[in-house]
């Protein structure tokens, strides 16, 4: 419920409204985010979006994310709780991204109850691949609100850094007084996916309304949903999910990891092995394990397994070697959680004109999930000594005196063996991963607020810090290299092959109990983050009187302090590091399958003043033509802070009223985004992608291996060593919109009240954080290599006799294998975004059949450009010429509309019909199709994942009568026509879609 002001432009879901004074005088009192000056009318000359208990029902949330996905403004959620890396190097666990307008990450301030909330404390790489921090929206407890209210406009000049894109407040419920208990249990279809939720609210009024205290509970448990349970996540390799289609075949969706439990080693013999004059192994000693089915057997070591001389084939004939983890282990899709929520508000009148206040919240959540087993790198190499007991080419004799029954007979190597590197190799055999990831965060706030001398003010201090505990299983490489020495049946044994039965599957024939036991280990990532604020601020909707009104008044100064800790496990840290028993090697780190990553914290100090004007400048009483009133906002906030310099921006907003329903609206803003803590205190981070290596596609093709790059299989796991920058300067951004509202008085009040939204926004964004990130290096590597140079950041092994052989009659220089990629956090060159926001809301009430409501939100993505660095710019007049081939994919730039996570359309609607007992609410949602930049044919032609619509509803009937007085019963479900989500590269499109099709749900709420 709003004041005046507020009802004014924010009386609905479709946007703002203009008020009727008989409303004003029932309306509760507020300021809704756009202006901090209470009781002004200024917030009629910016948008603003506020969703009430009625539209929250209909969508039907479960959580935080699901609340957000509704919004047709927010952007992709790259946060998410579907985003399950075999790493912990990434935020993990029950966790939802906020990301107004597809700004980024970080752009979008987020609020409780009016004031900051403390940034989750683990981060994840955006699409600039830098880290990047967002607010959990998991953290909200979903059930307990009252409204959200989203402002769609820059509001830096009011509330300070991170507001670029928009502030959302989440308002929970408070003074409540007495008690009500809700239970929810639901599930969706075809899965094992359910849901159970416990919700209490209670309050109590005492002395006479002096005071209230109320306490909101909410518990859920919800169950994993597993890859098997839907036939797009059911295994990594989704050819067949596209038959049919131009992309029938194509090898790039054979998603299933070359790092795979049929070995791939290299015999640190100086030549090439062989057996009774076979050669088992190529000149530079690479063989590997693989069915004796297979072509290219050069010994059968039995079974129905042998050594094939030269490097693993994942291609062509031999692709089933590749590692398909989800249909292997059934890995998790989305994990299980246990989830509580407690937060508890307190007000008390100390005086007629002074009330006390109070929060106290708490939140933690409990999840797990099942990933793949680990896999190597090649930045970690594992030489396995010539004393493993399993070696083919082990010493004739061990040290104990032992014959050794496994050294193969007639090698031409000599008597004491030799050692072998273990090049690419998936653990299988030890078993998936278990991640099990816990979120806490809690929340202090005291303060005071008041009236004298007509003005009011407000006070208050605030604490919140958050936890993430992430706990996985590994392998430490000391602990594997130790075992692989042992001279005994229980050395682990990588040369035993894996699954016959189905190759891509986890290995059958495991090491030994003794061995497995030995090398794993359980890590643990802790990373905490704190937000300390006090502030005062005073406002006056009557600070003096012009002709045309009141001149309304704000100002506030504020002093914050925030903290980022990120404590990596020893073995990642660089505290426990690996040596190469054998070579001598040192490597930063100690846990396979994991780039390692040092601990990194950092604080800041950000002091602030900002002040707010709201001038009347026409009235109505002042009789000019076509101008009912002219109400204008000017606003400015000044920020220091200790660690990125200081800056103060302005905002200018303006509401026309032409004639009684119609009014035209406009705003000017300049807004700044600080860098993040982790951005600037980062020293060396090292981060492992499967990019491709795109020099060896086009060795591929010149030699006719491959038809186009849409067969090239040359991607692995390439190592980028990334450093933060102590310079990165505030990311600046310019914000205008300009719309109208029209309510048009000439319908009969018989047929409701209707109102209508248009804002037309454009911002753009100077010094965007970014990298040039490792797969845009290998492309300039790529490029470089046909013009007879080379990428002095991509660092690669010397050539060996294999790449030299694959280069032959190329016309290219054979290049050897990646070793990694150099990179540093930079502000790069601007963006530039531009929409349209649309809305419709009708009301219609008292009528002999009952109340009607609908709400119609459409945003529309007009422009989204990110200026190219020039590097990018070069890379990219490259493949336009034809220098590099059309089917690589370039980051970093150019026309980003209807891109991933941008469609072109979103909109969503919501309609509610109340009589008497009964009740109906549907929810209906639209995304629009989407460019899918990781699947491009050989025209350069991306796949379009198709739009959806879908649509929730539910029915309730509340008794009044009897013990089941007060009662409500309500069944509901959600994606009524069962859509499931469309098609892509990676199955599904985690940041636009959830992983499910219908969804039922039933609830009993009871109020005493």
């Amino acid at each position: 419920m709003f004041t005046t002001s507020a009802i004014c432009f924010a009386a609905g879901w479709a946007g703002q409204a203009l008020a009727q004074d008989a409303e004003a005088e029932t309306i509760e009192e507020l300021v809704v985010v756009g202006s901090q000056i209470e009781g002004s009318k200024v917030t009629e000359a910016v948008p603003v979006t506020v969703m009430t208990q009625d539209q929250l029902e209909s969508i039907a949330a479960t959580s935080g994310d699901d609340l957000f996905r509704s919004i047709p403004q927010m952007g992709d959620v790259s946060f998410n709780s579907a985003y399950l890396p075999n790493s912990s190097n990434s935020a993990r666990g029950d966790v939802g991204s906020v990301n107004l307008r597809n700004l980024g990450v970080g752009n979008t301030l987020v609020l409780l109850n009016g004031r900051r909330v403390v940034a989750h404390p683990t981060s994840r790489a955006d699409e600039n691949l830098v880290p990047v921090l967002t607010y959990n929206t998991n953290a909200i407890p979903v059930s307990g609100v009252k409204r959200l209210e989203v402002l769609r406009d820059g509001g830096a000049a009011l509330y300070g850094s991170d507001a670029v894109a928009g502030v959302v407040n989440t308002v929970l419920q408070d003074r409540f007084d007495g008690i009500s208990l809700e239970a929810q249990y639901g599930g969706a279809e075809g899965t094992g996916l359910t849901e159970a939720q416990i919700s209490a609210t209670l309050g109590h009024n005492f002395e006479n309304g002096r005071g209230n205290v109320t306490l909101f509970a909410a518990y859920t448990d919800r169950s994993e949903l597993t890859a098997g349970d839907q036939d797009y996540t059911a295994s990594s390799d989704r050819r067949p999910l596209f038959a049919g289609t131009r992309f029938d075949g194509a090898s790039s969706l054979d998603g299933r990891s070359t790092v795979t439990p049929w070995a791939y080693l290299q015999a640190q013999a100086g030549t090439t092995v062989r057996a009774n004059g076979t050669a088992l192994t190529s000149s530079a000693g690479y063989f590997h394990v693989q069915p004796s089915t297979f072509a290219g057997c050069q010994l059968n070591l039995g079974n129905g397994y042998c050594l094939d001389d030269g490097s693993i084939a994942t291609s062509g004939a031999d692709r089933n070697l590749r590692f398909d983890a989800p249909k292997a282990y059934d890995t998790t899709v989305v994990p299980s959680v246990e989830r509580l929520n407690l937060f508890l508000t307190g007000n008390y009148d100390l005086t007629d004109e002074i009330t006390g206040f109070g929060e106290l919240g708490y939140y933690t959540a409990d999840s797990h999930a099942v990933q793949s087993s680990t896999g190597t790198l090649s930045s970690m190499p594992i030489t396995i000594p010539a004393s493993n007991y399993w070696n083919p080419f082990g010493p004739a004799v061990f040290a104990n005196g032992q014959t050794n029954p496994n050294r193969l007979a007639g090698l031409n190597i000599s008597a004491a063996g030799v050692p072998v590197i273990l090049r690419t190799y998936n653990f299988s055999d030890v078993g998936p991963n278990n991640v099990d990831v816990e979120n806490t965060q809690w929340r202090g706030l005291v303060g005071l607020r008041g009236e004298k001398f007509g003005f009011r003010w407000e006070t208050a201090l605030l604490y919140s810090h958050a936890e993430a505990v992430d706990v996985s299983d590994g392998i430490s490489a000391t602990l594997l290299q130790a075992q692989l020495g042992l001279s005994t049946p229980d050395a682990y044994n990588p040369f035993n092959g894996a699954n016959l039965s189905d190759p891509s599957l986890a290995d059958t024939t495991a090491s030994s109990q003794a061995a497995i036991d030995a090398i794993r280990i359980t890590t643990t990532r802790r990373s905490t983050s704190s937000l300390a604020l006090a502030d005062f601020k005073v406002s006056r909707s009557d600070l003096f009187a012009l002709p045309g009104g009141d001149v309304g008044f704000a100002a506030g100064v504020e002093y914050r302090r925030e903290t980022q800790k990120d404590d990596r496990d020893p073995r990642v840290d660089g505290t426990i590091n690996f040596t190469d028993s054998v070579t001598g090697t040192a490597y930063t780190g100690d846990l396979i399958g994991t780039s390692p990553s040092p601990d990194t914290k950092g604080s800041r100090n950000v002091t602030s003043a900002y002040v707010e004007f709201a001038v009347p400048v026409i009235s109505e009483d002042m009789n000019i033509p076509f101008v009912r009133g002219l109400e204008m906002q000017l606003a400015g906030r000044y920020e220091d802070f200790s660690d990125a310099g200081s800056v103060a921006k302005p905002k200018v907003a303006l509401a026309w009223d032409v004639v009684e329903g119609l009014r035209f609206r406009g705003s000017w803003a300049q807004g700044f985004k600080a860098p993040n803590l982790e951005q600037v205190n980062a020293t060396l981070v090292t981060r492992s992608n499967t990019r491709t290596d795109w020099v060896r596609c086009e060795a591929d093709l010149r030699a006719g291996r491959i038809a186009s790059f849409d067969d090239c299989s040359r991607s692995g796991a390439t190592t980028a060593r990334r450093s933060g920058n102590p310079d990165l300067q505030p990311e600046e951004s310019e914000t205008w919109g300009m719309g109208l509202v029209f309510e048009p008085t000439f319908i009969p009040a018989d047929y409701g009240h209707f109102t209508f939204t248009v804002d037309y926004w454009r911002v753009k964004q100077e010094g965007i954080v970014g990298l040039f990130g490792e797969g845009n290096a290998l492309i300039l590597d790529y490029l470089l290599r046909t013009q007879g140079s080379s990428n002095p950041n991509v660092i690669r092994a010397a050539p060996t006799p294999d790449d030299v052989a694959a280069f032959a009659g190329t016309g290219l220089d054979p290049v050897g294998q990646v070793l990694y990629v150099n990179d540093q956090y930079r502000n790069l060159l601007p963006q530039e975004a531009r929409g349209l926001d649309i809305g419709v809301m009708w009301d219609l009430n008292g009528t002999p059949y009952g109340d009607f409501s609908v709400n119609v939100n459409a945003a529309h993505l007009i422009k989204f450009y990110r200026s190219p660095s020039p590097d990018i710019a070069a890379l990219l007049a490259a493949r336009d010429s034809g220098e590099i081939n059309s089917g690589t994919t370039i980051t970093g730039g150019g026309d980003l509309v209807r891109q991933d996570g941008r469609p072109e359309w979103k909109w969503s609607a919501s309609a509610t019909w109340s009589y008497d007992q009964w009740q109906v609410g549907a929810f209906t949602q639209y995304i629009g199709d989407v460019e899918d930049t990781d699947l491009i044919d050989a025209n350069g032609e991306a796949w379009v994942i198709d739009s959806q619509i879908t649509a929730n509803l539910y029915g309730q009937y509340e008794f009044t009568e009897g013990l089941a007085a007060d009662t409500r019963l309500r069944v509901g479900v959600r994606n009524l026509t069962d859509e499931k989500p469309p098609l892509s590269s990676e199955g599904y499109l985690a940041e636009l879609y959830q992983p499910y099709g219908r969804y039922w749900y039933v609830s009993v709420k009871k109020t005493f």
